[in-house]
């Protein structure tokens, strides 16, 4: 049965899964590399949708996994590999479109900035996420009153992953200067459609 009645999550274990919430939301992966590719080519305000896509939709997921889903991928060890193979086909053409990609104006031949809903729906597909929010839900939420901590773990999700990937958003924008001459743009877009196929390594060798 549901706990709501109260929230025992000490103030030593908010620390601790705090520090995880920024380690794992400031360092590089999918979001940020898409995050930051956007904002070098597209700017900061054509990115915004994308940013609230990205952290609304994990903490939703979040939430989600601590109210059950993911023991349905315990049930159905399948529905896990469906998820893990789809996400790297997927990547793996994000990479592709970002490798082809050469210009700085959304409204330009070289395609459109990701949407809302778009990188919401992403989470659902994208290794790293799963990682972040089962790790949450399975070390950082007490069983004790587990629904009134898991909100509490979704809310402090939000508030932190929020200005990081602002941040990568920011520093994609910042070189849009740098990133003026097309040349410089398009092996820009290159290396991080590499360090993208490179992400998905661990996913592929990991044991199934």
């Amino acid at each position: 049965m549901i706990q709501i009645s109260r929230w025992s999550m000490s103030f030593d274990l908010l620390l601790g899964f705090a520090v995880y919430a920024f380690v794992t939301s400031i360092t590089p992966g999918p979001n940020n590399t898409m995050l930051l590719v956007s904002g070098a080519n597209f700017g900061f305000r054509s990115t915004v949708p994308a940013i609230l896509g990205v952290n609304l939709g994990f903490s939703a997921m979040v939430l989600a996994v601590g109210l059950g889903i993911g023991s349905v991928f315990t049930a159905f060890p399948i529905l896990h590999d469906l998820l893990r193979y789809g996400g790297v086909a997927y990547l793996a053409y994000l990479a592709w479109k970002i490798a082809r990609s050469g210009a700085m104006s959304a409204g330009s031949a070289g395609g459109q900035p990701l949407g809302f809903i778009q990188m919401a729906a992403f989470q659902w597909i994208n290794p790293k996420a799963w990682i972040m929010a089962i790790g949450a839900v399975a070390t950082y939420t007490p069983q004790d009153g587990f629904f009134a901590n898991i909100l509490i773990v979704t809310l402090v999700y939000l508030v932190i992953n929020a200005p990081c990937i602002v941040a990568w958003a920011g520093i994609g924008t910042a070189l849009r200067g740098v990133l003026g001459n097309s040349r410089f743009l398009h092996l820009f877009n290159l290396v991080m459609a590499l360090l993208l196929l490179a992400s998905l390594y661990p996913v592929l060798t990991r044991a199934a």
